[in-house]
């Protein structure tokens, strides 16, 4: 089984310039929390001032739909942004920062180092709140401010990050500009020292590369991918980033190559047309064929 993480509702709406309704935005994730989801990403706590697209997250978290099996996730960017979340009685939030000081820097004007130290006070919070920590570590292959990044600056947050009791890292492309031997690297190094189903990958499409590393993920046994329905997102921080992986094409794939996910593609796209934005998913364009049904069968070659 292969858990998609659906990322549309937060980072696939935070870019949007134009003012999306709190209703329209409700409906898009009831459709996808029809879609047999296990976890849906659906609002930030960031300050209305930095993402004004999501200020109404309280209004959001109050009125998300319950489905039996389906969690959803808030981003928090500290403390005050936890206690906002803990009020609107979240089930897990998900915390951030970089693998590049610059990024970190433009993203949240502060080092990589003090939001360390914030973590350290805000996961206990959370986790003694009964509410589980997603971590995210962005820029983790190419930044638009420093260029290259290096694993071992990866893998030194990642560590930090699992010692103060996070439960999963997802690693982002942010810009899209990774390749399959990016993500190569990045995992020969990661894998050896924490386990693949603890890991994820959030990778943008920026380059068209998004699907190919997806599928050395894959073969190296990462089984957690974020993606966004109908392709949306991007960040306001990061200058030149497309939108995530689509939902639908990644869905696509995975199941035409006999992986279960839970997911039903077709309704998770009809949730991106319902929005009435420009939409980058492939499936959008082409006639919806029946997958056919196979047996999965495990890729041979790098896998753990």
């Amino acid at each position: 089984m292969i858990r998609v993480i659906e990322a549309g509702p937060r980072d696939g709406l935070q870019n949007q310039s134009e003012q999306i309704p709190t209703a329209k935005k409700l409906q898009f994730i009831h459709t996808l929390a029809d879609a047999g989801y296990q976890e849906i990403e659906a609002t930030s706590f960031v300050h209305p001032k930095w993402i004004p697209q999501l200020g109404d997250c309280e209004e959001v978290c109050r009125n998300l739909p319950c489905r039996e099996g389906l969690t959803y996730t808030v981003l928090v960017p500290n403390m005050k942004g936890l206690e906002r979340a803990l009020a609107c009685d979240v089930q897990r939030v998900a915390i951030f920062t970089a693998a590049s000081e610059s990024f970190s820097q433009k993203n949240t004007n502060r080092s990589i180092e003090d939001a360390l130290v914030d973590f350290a006070s805000l996961i206990p919070r959370a986790t003694g709140s009964g509410v589980s920590v997603r971590g995210y570590i962005s820029t983790c292959f190419v930044c638009p401010f420093e260029g290259e990044i290096q694993p071992e600056a990866v893998l030194r947050v990642c560590d930090r990050l699992f010692e103060l009791g996070v439960d999963e890292v997802s690693l982002g492309d942010t810009v899209g500009h990774a390749t399959p031997n990016d993500i190569e690297k990045l995992l020969s190094l990661l894998l050896p020292r924490f386990p693949a189903e603890r890991l994820a990958l959030h990778l943008h499409d920026t380059c068209g590369t998004a699907l190919a590393n997806v599928l050395r993920g894959l073969q190296m046994g990462i089984r957690t991918f974020d993606a966004s329905a109908g392709g949306l997102g991007g960040c306001p921080y990061a200058p030149g980033a497309s939108g995530n992986v689509s939902s639908e094409d990644l869905l696509y794939m995975l199941h035409r190559m006999g992986y279960e996910t839970g997911v039903d593609a077709q309704i998770v796209a009809r949730a991106a047309r319902e929005l009435g934005l420009p939409l980058s998913s492939h499936q959008q364009q082409l006639p919806q064929l029946p997958a056919p049904k196979r047996k999965n069968r495990p890729l041979k070659d790098g896998s753990h």
